[in-house]
Formats: structure tokens, sequence, C-alpha cells
């Protein structure tokens, strides 16, 4: 039951007792500090070679590159953008050889970052009302997801650029040439968060000054900097090795076929050693994963005319100063965000960090009508960490009860796309402004 318009919102009989925790900042950093400990230990001492097994890549590209002087993109073609050697070389002065302290290296700088993130969700304050101060519901939602995400929110490339995605979502409308930047910068390292560009693009006035000029600008500048090392030629390499993947275990698009693994042995999975991929492999797969090649940028096109058909449902009040702004842009990267994941060939466990910037950022700033998308979204988070790093291996042996853990997580991920996409088609309130804000993940969902 939704609050009054201009009433607090409603609390829970358990909430009163936890308030005064719930509401402190020092105990918002002693649980961030308890969390990375815990997510270090599990990648660095229980079970390295699974959970933290994408730093020794890492970190033997960077070997390549220190000592033999064969660079990634500089040197031949990448899975990765360029820009994804800046995070991977910072780990560098914890060594490049076997036995090095790389991994714990990277550790450290992942939770840097992710404190300077949970620095701006403590401190970004409600749209139009400023003087109300930050809330520490995001950090809380935030400090949760990667808890129950596991070692694979530290240990892989996304951890990186996830934090710079919280700062850029949690700026974005009041520093929009600063956000863009951001998000092309991280783009440059991980495809992903270029992406959120597009729900920008429709959420500030002047969007070519504003989001495209800035982004721009950060590419001229990456594009140039691989051209004086001599890899022009392979900067857009990664566009194309994409191209040699074929339908990952994991991804929502295969979850017809794990299933019916379980019960015929014309599926199986595969291993694609020159990626070190598991794949499935059955009748139907291979149309299946160029299927989803050819869906996903027709979906992202259709959320683009989703975006723009909203403001301009919303109109002028668009413009007022209540909270339809913000919702539009917040919201628009969550749609992004679940097109990108539901549409996917490949679907890593990584990628499930993808979802945490926009709950984060939108429960921060206490936007009204996120409980369900903020719950089921903790939910995936703890589904992808049973299945990796820990119950992995029963995939790969078609185990039905961690195979429909998978399912389930990816059906989750669908129902998380079609509601975003059912709240953008509903009709934008009066006055956006008042709508009441969430105090907690505890407090009803307008």
């Amino acid at each position: 039951m939704a609050s009054a318009p201009h009433g607090p919102a409603r609390v829970t009989s358990w909430e009163v007792p936890l308030r005064p925790l719930i509401q402190s900042k020092p105990a918002v950093w002693v649980t961030f500090a308890l969390v990375h400990a815990w997510l270090a230990v599990v990648g660095l001492v229980l079970i390295p070679q699974r959970a933290f097994w994408d730093l020794e890549l890492y970190r033997y590209w960077m070997w390549l590159g220190l000592h033999q002087g064969q660079w990634p993109v500089l040197s031949g073609g990448w899975v990765y953008p360029a820009g994804a050697i800046v995070p991977m070389l910072a780990a560098a002065p914890g060594g490049t050889g076997n036995g090095s302290h790389y991994a714990t290296v990277w550790a450290v700088l992942v939770t840097v970052l992710d404190a300077i993130a949970v620095g701006f969700l403590l401190r970004v304050p409600r749209p139009n009302r400023p003087e109300s101060g930050g809330t520490t519901t995001g950090a809380w939602w935030w400090l949760a997801f990667l808890l129950l995400l596991g070692p694979i929110a530290m240990g892989r490339l996304d951890g990186v650029v996830v934090p710079a995605i919280v700062v850029a979502l949690a700026t974005a409308l009041n520093h929009p040439r600063i956000a863009s930047a951001l998000l092309t910068a991280a783009a440059w390292v991980k495809v992903a968060p270029g992406t959120l560009l597009l729900p920008m693009f429709f959420a500030v006035r002047r969007p070519w000054r504003s989001v495209v000029v800035p982004g721009a600008l950060v590419s001229a500048v990456v594009i140039g900097a691989v051209a004086l090392g001599g890899g022009f030629s392979h900067v857009a390499s990664f566009l194309t090795e994409q191209d040699k993947r074929g339908l990952q275990i994991e991804s929502p698009g295969a979850t017809p076929w794990i299933l019916a693994g379980l019960f015929t042995s014309s599926v199986q999975p595969y291993l694609n050693d020159p990626i070190i991929t598991w794949e499935v492999v059955g009748p139907g797969t291979l149309v299946a994963a160029t299927l989803l090649g050819i869906l996903q940028p027709v979906a992202l096109a259709l959320v683009v005319l989703l975006l723009w058909w909203r403001r301009e449902r919303i109109g002028a009040a668009l413009w007022s100063g209540g909270l339809a702004r913000t919702e539009l842009l917040v919201r628009g990267a969550m749609v992004v965000t679940l097109v990108l994941l539901v549409f996917n060939k490949v679907g890593s466990p990584q990628y499930m960090t993808w979802l945490a910037p926009p709950v984060a950022v939108a429960l921060a700033l206490r936007l009204p009508g996120w409980k369900a998308t903020a719950w089921l979204s903790l939910g995936v988070a703890g589904a992808t960490q049973l299945v990796f790093p820990w119950f992995y291996d029963e995939i790969i042996s078609k185990g039905p009860g961690t195979t429909l853990v998978l399912a389930a997580r990816n059906v989750a991920l669908v129902v998380l796309l079609v509601h975003t996409v059912v709240v953008l088609l509903r009709a934008p309130r009066e006055d956006p402004s008042l709508e009441a804000p969430v105090e907690s993940l505890a407090a009803a969902e307008s």
C-alpha cells in the first residue's frame, strides 16, 4: 500500500529499532570494509583459481607488454577496448610474474573505486530538495548486492567500471559533461557503460553539447593515443572479437537448451578453448546465437524510441524541477542495462554487476517505485554467485539443482526487463515533485 503523497514512507515494525543503524554512515563504512575484505579473502585465498581466474589473464597480458613489448590492441586484435589496458596496468606494481601480488593490488584498486562510489551514494541529495542531504539506503543496498554477487564483483574488469557508472548516474543531471566523459572513458574499458549515454541524451536540456561532444572528445583522445602507439588498425577489434563466440551456457538465451539438456544428450556443454568459455551446443544454438546478435541492436533501437516517447509524453514537466527527469535517466539506464543482459549471447556472471548502479542510485535519490526492482536484483545477484563460482561444475555436468537456479535467474532478468518497460510506458504523474520518497527497501512501493 503506497503512502500518502505528502506523508512519510511507511515503516515496518522490524525497521524501527534498526533505523539508527540503517541511518548511520559509520556503520555503512564498517560494513563496506567487512564486505570487501570477505570478497578479497574468497578471491585471493579460498578459491583464487575459480573466482579470480581472469586476473591471471590480465597479469599475463601486462607481462607481455612490459617485458616483451607486445601490448594488447597495439600489437594485434583484443577482446576488450583499448582503455582496458589502464586498470590492468594500474595493478602491475604488484608484479606481473607468476606468484606476484598482482591480484592483491587489483583487489585494493577495486576497493578504492568502490569507496569513491559509496561516498557519492551517501552524499547525493534528493532531486529538487538539496537541503535533505544524502541517505544511506543506496549504499546499504549496493553493499548487499556486492556481498550476494560474491568475488566476481571484485575479480573482473567490470569491478572497475561499475563504480564509475555509479558516480556518473549520481551526477549526470547536475554535471552532464563530466558524467558523459566518465561514461565514455568507462566504455573504452568495457563497452556497456557507453550505452547509458542513451538515457542521458534524453534527460538533459542540451544533449549534443552536454553528452555527445564530451563523449566524442574522450573517444578522440583514446583513439589518438592508440594511433600514436601504432595500433590504429586494431582500435575497433573488440567489436569483431565477440563474433567468435557461440551461445554461452549462462546467457538467458541459452535457458531453453540448458533445461532441455537435463533430459536429452543432444544438448551438451562445449568449451570454446580460444576464449576459455563454456558454451551450449545443440539443435538451434547456432541460429539462436546469430539471432541474438541481431535482436540486441534492434532492442536498443526500440529502447531509444521508448525513451523519446517518454520524454515527449512528460512534456514541459520534464524541466519543472520534479523527479520526472531523474526517473527518466535512472529508469532508462535500467532498461538499457537489461536489454544488454537479456539479448546477449555471452551472459558472463560479471555482467550482473551492471544491474547495480541504476538501482543503487535510484535508492540513494529516494525515487519511488523501485522496491520490486531492488529486491529482484538482489535475488539475481545471489543466484549468480551460487552458479559461479561455487557450483559451476554442476552446470557443466548438467546438475539439475544448479541448472534450475540458473534458469530462474535468467527468467528473473526477463521479468525485470518487462517490469521496467511497463513502468516507462505508464502515464507520468501530473506533478512528479510531489511523489513520496523511498526511505528504505522496506518502504511501500507506489
